[in-house]
């Protein structure tokens, strides 16, 4: 079941969307070459932490850190380490979530390293116009399938491929709530939206082919091809005339 957030609902869940975009304020600001990704996970606990809030992903589901840094070919899950270094031209994915007395705030960016490759910047652009592209069609009234259509259109338009495999999805109280919201398919299908909900919109979005797999970590997510994958996600609260990003600052 979809579920309308109450008022006060809504004002804890803008709380922990500011916290998480402030974490990735701190990302932003301080990622360079040399790095670790632990120094990252390390710094987005430490905004959250000081922000009165809980990271929503360390211990879920047995999840070892507080944020996903993932680099390059690896699409989602990537697990924070000191030994994995940055260097100048990769771009690197940062998943974030902040938990806020109770409600949670989730989102994703992904980041130049420095200097990067041209097709490096193309992606992250593009997959950056297909979340919004699809953010045109949030709002109540409009069938859910409606922003996956245009995510999927956008993104395909430009040249590349939609992971399958990953999916926006509710939030509020619980990290994951019902609807899945998958980055594809037909245009007016499924859940039609209501003002009140809540949704993380959230691309993976790959240089080359849609295939993925699994690590033997169990949770590091790579392209099969190994080409670039960049991802994006905002939650958002859908409202009569279009919605409100509360992962921003």
């Amino acid at each position: 079941m979809v579920t309308r957030k109450s008022n006060r609902e809504i004002e804890l869940m803008r709380v922990a969307g500011k916290i998480v975009a402030m974490a990735h304020k701190a990302v932003k600001d301080n990622i360079k070459p040399g790095m670790t990704t632990k120094d990252i996970d390390d710094l987005v606990e430490k905004v959250i932490r000081e922000n009165d809030a809980i990271p929503s992903f360390k211990n879920y589901n047995g999840y070892p850190a507080s944020a996903c840094v993932s680099i390059n070919e690896e699409v989602v899950h990537g697990i924070p380490s000191p030994h994995r270094v940055l260097q100048n031209g990769d771009i690197v994915s940062v998943d974030i979530g902040a938990m806020y007395k109770g409600y949670h705030g989730d989102s994703a960016w992904t980041y130049a390293c420095g200097e990067i490759s041209e097709e490096a910047k193309r992606l992250l652009e593009g997959t950056k116009a297909s979340l919004f592209a699809g953010l045109e069609f949030a709002k109540a009234n409009n069938r859910l399938s409606d922003i996956s259509h245009h995510i999927q259109k956008t993104a395909e338009g430009l040249g590349f491929s939609v992971v399958r495999e990953f999916v926006g999805h509710g939030v509020g109280s619980k990290l994951h709530e019902d609807p899945q919201i998958p980055n594809y398919g037909l245009p007016n299908r499924g859940v039609k939206l209501k003002s009140g909900m809540t949704l993380a919109i959230e691309p993976m979005i790959n240089l080359g082919n849609k295939e993925v797999k699994v690590l033997s970590d169990g949770w590091t997510t790579i392209t099969r091809d190994k080409s670039l994958s960049a991802h994006f996600e905002h939650t958002i609260l859908i409202k009569n005339d279009g919605y409100e990003i509360l992962t921003k600052l």
